[in-house]
């Protein structure tokens, strides 16, 4: 009763030899002049394979050798959009698209595709997409970029990559191109906040009259795991949207699949509009491999499903047309059957992952080789700043020194693209974006809907197409709207595909707390965990003007050349700080680096003061300007020496670094402006323990695990300048003197 899989094949022989095939579909009949005999044979053996590998892989999973068995049963109509779509079209592929993928496979000859599959079902190391690290879709050659989500997090990015085909064209990367974007999920996926977030950015685009060549394709089976999706949901959702174009079709028709694919791709290619394909299948063998869909349906339903097998749909198809029959489709089954038989014993004596270096060895993507920079005349330069071009030796505050860095950076390399909410006329609300959209255009200098999910997909669109973005959050708390786009998705790319695929960008974030006058939680965010578990992420935290030029050009290089994805947060509150002390010092203000060759590279640590000290002050962001400002009060009132280190790059910290620059000092105060709880201090407490010989004495400051209220109340709950020189008073005993 359980083992449906040996069912569904038992039933799709025996209704094969008795001849008790489903009714076709008369009214849509074969046509030659629509698809060629040879090509729907192709098509329905590219269904088979798809079948008997999710059968084998079931029979591998009960014998230990397979360990995820989402299959695609019941999905095996888009073969027939494999059929269709040209290998210049990327596809983002939904996990039941294996018959996609077999079908497009036949356009590039040469492909292993069967042995590739069964490789990555058994986690092999020599799996050629992800090198035994998951079982995902995918392929470099067959322009398949690999998706480890199952809820739709893939659509947004989908968005960027058919925004970056014709924007290509406009900013003359390449020639007239009709390539266009696919992306699958099923109808359960709609409902996810990230799809709707990205039907909807689609819709807001087309809307507007700007191309998107992108074809969403909704496999609907009617049901998410065991949640029934209610009857006409899918078109009754999306039909009536202005700005994207319905099509629908029955996925247990092949030729009827192929023929509405055709449409809709036509449409897409030739309007430069975003088409929804939504193709009406159904699912057998549950949802997955441990699934047991008697438990939440009748057996009567299950086996009314198992009747309507898309595969004999198919073989009906051929034999009513007579290019195959009923024995010339046994036999084929059957030698697909044997070959996949033998090549599974290939495959699960294959090697596997073993030891965590080789696990680890492709989070950082390999790095490419690129060209340089482009060469800027000074008269370029000039033209981009404008009137402030004769005042760059003035000194600035970090908001102006920011955008002067986006002003080079941006001449320099062409690939860049800025994006975000209000970041093109308005220049953002703290001005970091002001007058870039004149000195560059519409084209790589634009809003973004009110959207932070869109935002970041759409990044990792663009960078995934060969686009540097440089995407703007207004504020650090709304990256939590949208984290599972960079931790889901930008920060996994590069791991699931064995560094094949990978997608560099620097996003810049005004971040962190101490914002006077625009407060509360909402403004004032200082939690910045989201990003420090993120294996092989970057994330910079400039303290000052001069740094941030310096950092966010390294970071840039960083995506460039090493295809890093790099977090680049802004402190709010100091944006507009020039003074330090007193009114008027400029002591925290600097004039513009002009070679614009010099950057901080990543990990380099700014200090300051000498060997010759009572207290080393690890911190960072604000932390770093507080400590410069009880420096000069306790050198002055009590004779104190500090030595202060700015850690700059909050990840990777390089521990062992940290340690050497630690090995002089016998008090070590961490000044950390987070929360007290989860905060950068635990790790770097941790790292004193651990690595530094000498046990320095170990005393951390940071702010109450607490959200930050609105106004003076802040201040109540926020790390201060008085509580760094207490703490430092305290460490050294000399708390009440």
């Amino acid at each position: 009763m359980y083992n449906r899989a040996a069912i569904v094949e038992d039933n799709f022989k025996k209704c094969l030899s008795q001849n008790e095939l489903p009714q076709t579909f008369d009214h849509y009949l074969w046509q030659s002049q629509l698809i060629p005999a040879h090509l729907c044979v192709e098509i329905f053996e590219s269904q088979l394979t798809s079948r008997v590998l999710d059968l084998k892989t079931r029979e591998l999973r009960a014998e230990g050798e397979s360990f995820y068995t989402i299959g695609s049963a019941g999905h095996e109509g888009n073969a027939a959009i494999g059929a269709v779509l040209n290998l210049g079209d990327v596809a983002l592929l939904h996990y039941r698209n294996a018959p996609f993928m077999i079908q497009r496979s036949k356009q590039l000859p040469g492909q292993t595709i069967v042995f590739d599959m069964l490789l990555s079902f058994v986690a092999s190391s020599e799996d050629p997409i992800s090198g035994g690290r998951h079982k995902v879709l995918g392929s470099k050659a067959l322009n398949i970029p690999p998706q480890t989500s199952t809820i739709a997090s893939h659509l947004p990015k989908a968005i960027g990559m058919a925004l970056a085909i014709p924007r290509k064209v406009d900013l003359k990367f390449t020639q007239r191109c009709d390539d266009i974007v696919l992306c699958s999920f099923g109808d359960a996926s709609l409902n996810h906040a990230s799809a709707q977030s990205a039907i909807n950015t689609a819709c807001w685009i087309s809307y507007q009259n700007i191309p998107l060549p992108l074809l969403y394709v909704c496999e609907d089976n009617g049901t998410g795991i065991s949640v029934r999706t209610p009857e006409d949901w899918v078109r009754n959702n999306i039909a009536p949207r202005r700005g994207i174009k319905y099509f629908y079709c029955n996925g247990l028709n092949f030729l009827e699949v192929f023929e509405v694919t055709r449409a809709a791709s036509d449409y897409v290619r030739k309007m430069k509009k975003p088409a929804f394909l939504h193709v009406k299948t159904v699912r057998l063998l549950g949802h997955a491999g441990s699934d047991i869909e008697t438990n939440y349906r009748s057996l009567n339903e299950v086996e009314l499903t198992e009747a309507d097998d898309p595969i004999l749909h198919s073989a009906q198809i051929l034999i009513k047309n007579k290019i195959l029959t009923p024995t010339q489709v046994l036999q084929r089954y059957r030698d697909i059957r044997d070959s996949i038989e033998r090549i599974s014993k290939i495959a699960v004596s294959r090697p596997k992952l073993s030891s965590s270096k080789e696990v680890v060895e492709c989070i950082v993507p390999p790095g490419q080789v690129k060209l340089s920079p482009l060469e800027v005349h000074e008269a370029e330069r000039e033209r981009a700043f404008g009137r402030e071009w004769k005042n760059l030796g003035d000194m600035w505050q970090m908001n102006k020194l920011i955008n002067f860095a986006l002003k080079d950076l941006m001449l320099r390399y062409p690939e860049i693209l800025v994006f975000g909410e209000d970041v093109a006329k308005k220049g953002g609300v703290y001005n970091v974006t002001h007058g870039l959209s004149k000195s560059f255009g519409q084209k790589r200098v634009f809003n973004s809907p009110l959207d932070e999910t869109n935002i970041l997909g759409t990044a990792i669109g663009f960078a995934s197409s060969g686009f540097l973005p440089i995407p703007e959050i207004q504020f650090l708390a709304y990256v939590h709207n949208a984290e599972d786009q960079i931790r889901g998705e930008a920060s996994t790319l590069s791991f699931f595909s064995k560094g094949q695929f990978a997608n560099p960008m620097v996003i810049r974030i005004a971040g962190l707390a101490y914002q006077k006058g625009f407060g509360g939680h909402f403004h004032n965010d200082n939690s910045i965990n989201v990003f420090r578990d993120l294996p092989g992420v970057i994330v910079a935290c400039p303290s000052n003007g001069r740094d941030a030029v310096l950092m966010l050009r390294a970071c840039v290089r960083e995506a460039y050349e090493n295809q890093r994805v790099c977090i680049f947060i802004e402190p709010i509150a100091l944006y507009k700080t020039k003074d330090l002390i007193q009114v008027g010092d400029e002591q925290w203000a600097s004039s513009y680096p002009a070679d614009t060759n010099l950057e901080i590279t990543v990990g380099e640590m700014g200090i300051v003061g000498d060997d010759d000290h009572d207290i080393c002050v690890l911190t960072y962001g604000n932390g770093y300007y507080m400590s410069c400002q009880a420096r000069q009060k306790l050198e002055e009132s009590y004779g104190i020496k500090l030595r202060l280190i700015d850690l700059r790059w909050l990840a990777p910290l390089n521990h062992r670094q940290i340690a050497k620059e630690l090995k002089n000092s016998s008090h070590v105060l961490i000044v950390d402006e987070c929360r007290k709880s989860g905060s950068l201090s635990e790790e770097l407490v941790t790292l004193i323990v651990e690595h530094c010989q000498h046990s320095p004495r170990i005393k951390r400051l940071t702010s109450d695990d607490s959200f930050i209220p609105l106004g003076e109340a802040a201040d109540l709950v926020l790390l201060q300048t008085q509580d760094i020189i207490d703490g430092c008073l305290e460490l050294l005993g000399r708390l009440h003197e």
